[in-house]
């Protein structure tokens, strides 16, 4: 699978480049609109930098950041979302220095996490705002690092002040994976690397050609919602309009009131903020509410659900909304983000595939309506990169139709992982052999080809393997939500621990905010969970453990964490929960 496509004009090879360009050529333009919720029913207070405004901000707290450390240091980007968050990564950029996105102290289930990378990437010094100065000065007073407030930077500091000279090759920032499958580790991404992912993000969704406005919720510190939000629109030189995620959760009809507001709007969310809208949004919310110019929705969550996409087009079809707005893709942290995507325009790339066949490494088509059918959306084709399909055992590229791991090559592949040689060897220095030469990067992610579509199956680390039969773990948790309606949507774990005679299968779901475990006829749930995963997939599961709202962990991006669910089950961790 290949796609080149030309670069866009002017062709520079860092962001910093582009502000400047951008500054000089439309300096009183939009560039970045941050909306405020302050209040429950707030519809939202707008605070915009242009071009010229955010130039000037950006060098001024470029400045004062050579201060404070040396090129090539790290800087930590402790900001809550906003403008602010936009100045201190491309300041950090600007500096010479190498950005570290991060968030501030105290958000949910992720403390331990941020003391994590923090302690790996060893920052010279942490960017915040004023808001959240005190809290995030005083947990990292025992690291000693200098926290500078970007909003209590002067203008002044800017003047007389010149920036060093770019280098494409060095590393931009760190971006560290969400960690749903191992412990958080920093993708040394450079300024041509997300310089280029930007352009191929561009030329996917038909950017390069028409002018869009990316509206975003998706918090800056993961990889989507900074190329997006921030990357793309630099290069571009278009506007970029964002809220903060807490603001879309409480109230999703924000986000498709800004798709709304906006010509051309351009977004991306993860599969179940698509099936929320479509679940939350009231009539009364809708009324008024024209999607009929949306350019693209990009469903970036692996592996897209072609239901989920089904559920959200008939909820906003009366509003205008196109169904081919819906843009299946997939990417992951290493290769910047995007890797393949569907085109906006086009029909939803769906294929029912047997189940069994699907287990045994072919894809196989099935009748969509018999239920041992699994139900997958394309990812489209490869944006500006190559992607093969290798056994991940002898590295052998394999045929259109069969499944293995997903293989990428291209100028948005990170240079490797931060501090850690021998895991940067195994994961971006695989090779094919003469057919296929140079680097390649061994995404973990399982996948095939069909009908020259990307489809993607699951990870590679996660499979259940039962009998010599392997499971995919989204494929049982989608059957196991879908027995019972008190469970929670995509707040479940599958996954296998050792037994006596093999793997066995556990499930922990929570259920449902509007219940509770007094209500719940927990027997009977478990029942149909058991049932329903024995039926479909041929499987005994060996415990069904129900918890509440909430208790399931995530990683730093929303995804449900298997690995953590799995270790603490074996930790006896939810040995008070109602299991089954």
């Amino acid at each position: 699978m290949d796609s080149r496509r030309p670069p866009l004009a002017p062709a520079y090879r860092t962001l910093p480049e582009y502000v400047r360009h951008w500054a000089e050529l439309t300096p009183d333009r939009r560039a970045f609109t941050f909306v405020e919720h302050p209040a429950p029913e707030s519809r939202g207070v707008h605070r915009t930098l242009t071009w010229q405004r955010l130039d000037l901000r950006v060098r001024a707290l470029a400045a004062r950041l050579t201060e404070q450390a040396e090129p090539g240091a790290r800087v930590a980007l402790l900001c809550p979302q906003g403008t602010d968050y936009i100045t201190g990564f491309l300041a950090a950029l600007t500096a010479g220095m190498v950005a570290v996105p991060l968030y501030p102290p105290g958000l949910p289930g992720q403390g331990d996490r941020l003391v994590g990378v923090l302690g790996d990437a060893r920052p010279s010094v942490v960017v915040t705002t004023g808001r959240v100065l005190a809290e995030v000065t005083d947990f990292c007073e025992r690291a000693e690092v200098p926290v500078l407030a970007a909003d209590r930077v002067p203008d002044t500091a800017a003047l007389n002040w010149c920036a060093p000279e770019p280098d494409s090759a060095a590393t931009a920032y760190l971006q560290y994976t969400s960690g749903s499958t191992r412990a958080p580790a920093g993708v040394e991404i450079t300024h041509a690397n997300v310089v280029a992912n930007a352009r191929q993000a561009l030329a996917a969704y038909g950017a390069d050609a028409h002018p869009v406005t990316c509206v975003g919720w998706l918090p800056l510190y993961h990889d989507m919602g900074l190329v997006l939000s921030v990357a793309a629109p630099v290069v571009r030189g278009v506007p970029s309009v964002l809220m903060d995620p807490a603001a879309f959760l409480h109230e999703p009809a924000r986000w498709l009131r800004l798709l709304a507001t906006h010509p051309r709007a351009l977004s991306a969310a993860p599969n179940f903020a698509y099936d929320y809208c479509a679940s939350t949004v009231t009539e009364a919310q809708k009324e008024g509410l024209r999607l009929d110019g949306v350019a693209a929705l990009i469903n970036g969550s692996e592996p897209v659900r072609p239901g989920t996409a089904d559920r959200f087009h008939a909820a906003f079809a009366a509003q205008g909304l196109a169904a081919e707005a819906h843009c299946p893709s997939y990417g992951l942290a290493e290769a910047t983000v995007f890797v393949s995507a569907a085109r906006p325009g086009r029909p939803l790339g769906r294929f029912a595939l047997d189940r069994d066949a699907l287990a045994a490494g072919k894809a196989l088509p099935a009748r969509p309506e018999d239920p041992r059918a699994v139900l997958l959306a394309a990812c489209g084709t490869p944006v500006g990169q190559r992607v093969r399909i290798v056994d991940p055992v002898v590295h052998a590229v394999l045929a259109e139709g069969e499944v293995g791991e997903i293989w990428v090559q291209g100028p948005n592949v990170g240079r490797g992982y931060w501090n850690n040689s021998a895991q940067t060897e195994r994961v971006f220095g695989a090779t094919l052999g003469e057919e296929a030469p140079g680097s390649w990067l061994c995404t973990g992610d399982l996948g095939t080809v069909l009908e020259g579509q990307l489809i993607v199956t699951g990870r590679l680390k996660d499979l259940i393997v039962v009998d010599g039969r392997n499971h995919y773990p989204q494929d049982v948790e989608a059957t196991a939500q879908d027995a019972h309606g008190t469970l929670r949507r995509d707040r479940l774990a599958a996954f296998g621990v050792p037994g006596g005679a093999g793997e066995r299968v556990v499930v922990v779901a929570e259920h449902a905010r509007t219940t509770s475990l007094a209500d719940l006829d927990v027997p009977a749930l478990t029942r149909a969970v058991r049932a329903a995963v024995s039926a479909r997939h041929g499987l005994r599961l060996a415990d069904v453990v129900l918890v509440a709202p909430g208790t399931v962990p995530r990683t730093s991006s929303g995804k449900v964490s298997r690995a953590l669910t799995r270790a603490r089950y074996l930790e006896g961790d939810y040995a008070t929960e109602t299991t089954g």
